[in-house]
């Protein structure tokens, strides 16, 4: 009897480790970010561009409500939080930006789910289609608002100006981490007021603390340059945009994407089995 009771509980002990509400949950992440990343990596031509283009647009008008704040308060830390209203119509509308394909997509192609080349696809459309967008929208901006310019000219030289340094490239990275780690915080639940909460706190995070974040940034540089007055030009924003844009990829991939790696290195190993498989069948008939 008694070996049969201590049977039972270490049964009971193996099922509730299975089992657990956190596994549960993290599967459940797990397919969902398989789910739409094949969905986003299969985009054709037409919809990524137009997906980056709106997404371009609705940054600009974040950084629109971050001038009007930083105009009227000189806060930066009050104009990080006016800005947060980009990320919220980020994902209200579902539009795409370059660096939130570290995460969902990067976990798809590892997952065998979806291909190297769409993932090339889907960050350079996406990356170019977001400048393109922000770029005009900018250019509206300070037509409609010149008494922006001065403070668009003053943030926008922070980022322009700074040479290549160990600092700079760390708030290239940092940058990168945040965003990811929203994207992570954001697919790890179904609420939509938690989504919101993350958008409005890493926002924050990243623009209060003027950190180097390649899209983002470039929008106020282009805005600077479209008053004709800035003392730099499209060279150094290129040479900016080159080191912070692989500075955001080495902290999103690495100090983020790849930790979660790690944590779902099982599932992964079965999803690519499971991929394998249905290869072979499909070969087989």
């Amino acid at each position: 009897m008694a070996n049969d009771e201590s049977k039972d509980v270490a049964e009971a002990r193996d099922v509730g480790e299975s089992d657990s509400p956190l596994e549960d949950d993290l599967e459940e992440a797990f397919e969902r970010q398989l789910s739409e990343g094949v969905q986003r990596l299969n985009r054709p031509w037409h919809a990524l561009l137009v997906t980056g283009f709106v997404g371009g647009t609705e940054i600009a008008l974040g950084v629109t409500a971050l001038l009007l704040v930083y105009h009227e308060t000189g806060s930066h830390l009050l104009a990080g939080l006016a800005f947060t209203i980009g990320f919220l119509a980020l994902l209200l509308g579902r539009a795409e930006l370059f660096t939130e394909g570290f995460l969902v997509p990067v976990m798809t192609v590892a997952a065998k789910r979806a291909r190297g080349a769409q993932l090339a696809k889907l960050w350079g459309g996406t990356l170019v289609a977001n400048l393109v967008g922000g770029w005009l929208i900018m250019w509206l901006v300070m037509v409609a608002f010149p008494q922006f310019q001065e403070d668009t000219i003053e943030s926008a030289a922070h980022f322009a100006e700074a040479p290549f340094s160990l600092r700079t490239f760390s708030l290239a990275v940092l940058a990168g981490m945040v965003i990811t780690l929203m994207t992570r915080m954001q697919h790890g639940t179904e609420s939509v007021p938690a989504k919101i909460a993350a958008a409005v706190a890493c926002g924050f995070l990243i623009t209060a603390a003027q950190m180097f974040h390649s899209v983002l940034d470039s929008l106020l540089i282009f805005g600077a340059l479209h008053t004709g007055e800035a003392p730099f030009g499209y060279g150094e924003w290129a040479v900016w945009f080159a080191y912070t844009t692989v500075g955001n990829m080495v902290g999103g991939l690495g100090l983020v994407t790849l930790v979660r790696f790690i944590r779902s290195k099982d599932r992964l190993e079965d999803e690519r089995e499971e991929v394998e498989h249905e290869h072979e069948t499909e070969s087989e008939h």
